[in-house]
């Protein structure tokens, strides 16, 4: 090879070994996209633009929400994980509900979850609680039990969606009590929440924001929260392990996820400055005001490592419990 050649060749291969750390140097030089995967108003919406706002004064460009609704999150997710991997796209992912989706519309989903999305920060989560209507002769977590054991298919139960953490807690339920109970589908918490005050409906295990109002205004009982310790907006509702099970731990966890080949250093820059947020007292009530608990921060690999528990855990409910994604 003449040598003219070869050195074009070697400033050709230096260059391009450089080009990452010089993109890197100038991320981000431009506006980022938080892609929501829901409709504006819920938890994953309200959490998204806490972190937007604060993540865009911390890198010094603005972080512009984009709700992309629809097909369990699927939607939002699956645009995310086809992005250019260029740290200028993230969602702000349901991670409990995507865990759920990914084994309920396994073989449907036009991504993997876990192969072509990345796990950035563990951001926080939503805890739940079992509430029953007034009429449901049980005011504790073990008479619910012995109620619904000894009355096969009388007690009915809403849910907010298909893969939703408020299904899969009752799923849980019937899994472990053995349980025959009817499960009434909503779009949406809120519908769910009216027929259940009405009476159309008898039992949900529903996030704590969505049933507070009506727990404390006694149109709702509740008897016990998913958590592993008390919450603090329910400081005298016991836990479903206080009520004699084991292990019951069901929250809705929350997490910023980039597509899949996204350069390292832009993960640990994202990773660190979400986990300076999660650390900011003013951040942290900020959530807890809407319900949501911060969590610590966690490196990517460790909030990977989370992801991929939740996609198993709910793997063996799904399969356990015969749920299907269309029931």
């Amino acid at each position: 090879m003449p040598q003219k050649l070869r050195r074009g060749l070697c400033a050709a291969v230096i260059a391009a070994a450089l080009l990452p750390a010089a993109a890197l140097a100038a991320w981000p030089d431009r506006p980022l996209k938080l892609v929501v995967p829901y409709p504006p108003g819920g938890a994953t919406d309200v959490i998204g633009r806490i972190v937007a706002q604060r993540l865009g004064t911390a890198l010094g460009q603005s972080v512009v929400i984009d709700n992309r609704g629809g097909a369990g999150g699927n939607i939002g997710a699956d645009a995310v994980a086809k992005s250019r991997p260029d740290g200028y796209t993230l969602l702000m992912a349901a991670m409990t509900s995507h865990s759920t989706m990914a084994r309920l519309e396994r073989g449907h989903l036009a991504y993997d979850l876990q192969k072509d999305l990345t796990a950035v920060q563990v951001v926080g989560y939503v805890p739940l609680v079992f509430i029953v209507h007034p009429s449901v002769p049980a005011t504790t977590f073990q008479q619910l039990v012995s109620y619904a054991k000894a009355n096969p298919k009388k007690l009915t139960y809403a849910s907010s969606g298909a893969g939703a953490p408020q299904r899969m807690a009752v799923e849980m339920f019937r899994m472990q009590s053995g349980a025959d109970m009817i499960h009434v589908p909503y779009k949406g918490s809120g519908p769910a929440m009216i027929d259940l005050v009405g009476g159309q409906v008898l039992m949900a295990a529903e996030t704590v924001p969505a049933a507070l109002q009506q727990i404390k205004a006694g149109k709702l009982r509740a008897l016990a929260v998913t958590t592993p310790q008390r919450i603090s907006m329910l400081p005298d509702v016991p836990t479903v392990n206080e009520s004699g099970w084991k292990d019951f731990d069901v929250v809705s966890t929350f997490g910023v996820m980039v597509p899949a080949g996204t350069p390292a250093g832009v993960i640990a820059k994202l990773n660190a400055e979400i986990g300076k947020i999660m650390q900011d007292p003013a951040a942290k009530e900020q959530f807890l005001q809407q319900g949501v608990y911060a969590l610590p921060p966690q490196t990517p690999a460790e909030a990977s490592t989370r992801l991929k528990a939740e996609v198993a855990k709910w793997a063996k409910v799904i399969e356990e419990t015969g749920v299907k994604a269309d029931e």
